[in-house]
């Protein structure tokens, strides 16, 4: 850890770009600026997980000892727990929000009505077919 620097939560998440980009890991600071082309779930994996506490994260993923072995070259300091707020809120951006509320709204009931439809058709189907067959043989 390069001097032990004591960051704020918000100093942090203004690192949050492929340029620039700090990550907090279980009270940690690290700078993965350098390691955005290296890593091997690609650089939208890490970029998912800036302007919080990326520990659950990174713990769900389950990392190899190597790759945690990697880990002190990029700390640069700690995070001030005092710092992190309670609850943080997130906004969703969306690319055409208009078009993305008709497709749940129209497309999305058809798709959900075919989905529960077409499993009982089926099996009316293979019924009807059994039925068949067994009153064909008699």
């Amino acid at each position: 850890m390069a001097g032990g620097k004591v960051y704020s939560f918000e100093e942090v998440r203004k690192h949050s770009d492929r340029k620039d980009c700090w990550l907090i890991i279980a009270g940690k600071v690290y700078d993965v600026t350098p390691f955005m082309e290296e890593h091997p779930g690609g650089d939208e994996v890490l970029l998912a997980c800036v302007g919080k506490d990326a520990t659950a994260d990174f713990e769900d993923i389950g990392h190899t000892d190597s790759a945690k072995e990697l880990m002190p070259q990029y700390c640069i300091g700690e995070v001030d727990a005092a710092t992190i707020p309670a609850k943080l809120t997130y906004d969703v951006v969306t690319k055409d929000a208009s078009r993305s509320e008709k497709a749940t709204t129209s497309g999305g009931t058809w798709a959900t009505l075919l989905q529960l439809a077409l499993p009982v058709l089926l099996l009316a189907l293979a019924f009807a077919l059994q039925n068949y067959t067994r009153a064909k043989a008699e």
